[in-house]
Parts: structure tokens; sequence; C-alpha cells
């Protein structure tokens, strides 16, 4: 009897502190309102990380990767919260352009629960951009 109300307490503290680690996720994926950096490494993890994700291949010498730069960390402020934003330098990350055959930059990667829903190859106008990745939400 003893032993059930033990594990029974175990169980209910447990619960707390997972709840509590959610919540601290979630809290910590709102304030994001700048694209983050993703590697070969912590690019799965990411994606995987749920709801919408968008990701810009890039690489320093495309011209037009540079002007849809800008384009990004606005979206990625204005959409904070609601959509995560990341940067996957294809010069140093060789892995995931590999994996999902780019083979032209800038290239837009749309995640939505882990999944590719939608890709965008090349430079668009902002208003050709957001509702390219909006229409995900």
């Amino acid at each position: 009897m003893e032993e059930d109300e033990e594990l029974k307490r175990i169980r209910r503290k447990k619960l707390m502190e997972m709840k509590k680690r959610l919540e601290g996720q979630k809290e910590a994926k709102s304030r994001i309102d700048k694209p983050i950096e993703l590697t070969d490494s912590n690019f799965y993890e990411v994606v995987k990380s749920g709801g919408l994700v968008v990701v810009d291949c890039w690489a320093a010498w495309c011209a037009p990767c540079r002007m849809i730069s800008p384009i990004i960390d606005e979206l990625a402020k204005e959409y904070a919260g609601k959509i995560l934003f990341g940067k996957l330098n294809v010069d140093y990350n060789r892995k995931i352009p590999v994996e999902y055959q780019i083979m032209s930059i800038p290239t837009i990667l749309i995640f939505k629960d882990g999944k590719l829903v939608d890709r965008i190859v090349g430079a668009r106008p902002r208003k050709a951009l957001e509702s390219a990745i909006t229409k995900h939400l």
C-alpha cells in the first residue's frame, strides 16, 4: 500500500516536471525572432521540433541568397512563435543538401510537423515568399 502511494507521488512529480519542460520549450520557441543557424548535426532536431519550420539553404557567394536574407530576417521577426526560421549554409554543411537534392540556391525548405511540405527554389519577392510560407500555417 505504501509502495502504491509512493509510485503515485513519483508519477505526479515526473508528470509535473515534464509539463514544465514542455511549457519551457514552447516559451523558448515563441521568443525566437530571428533565423537560427542550422548544421548537418542539428538539422533534424530543429525540423522535428514541431510546427512550421522554414529552412533557407544559402551560401555567402550567392547574390540571390543575399537578396532574400533580409526578407527571411523580417519574416522571422514578424512570425515569431508561429514559424521557426533557420539558415543552412550549404558550403559548410554537405549532408543535408545532398539528402534533399538541393541543386540550386537559394532553396527554401518548408517543414510542417517534421515533414517536408514545400520547397521554393530561387529568389522571390517578399509577398510571394510570405504567401508561399504562410499558406502552411
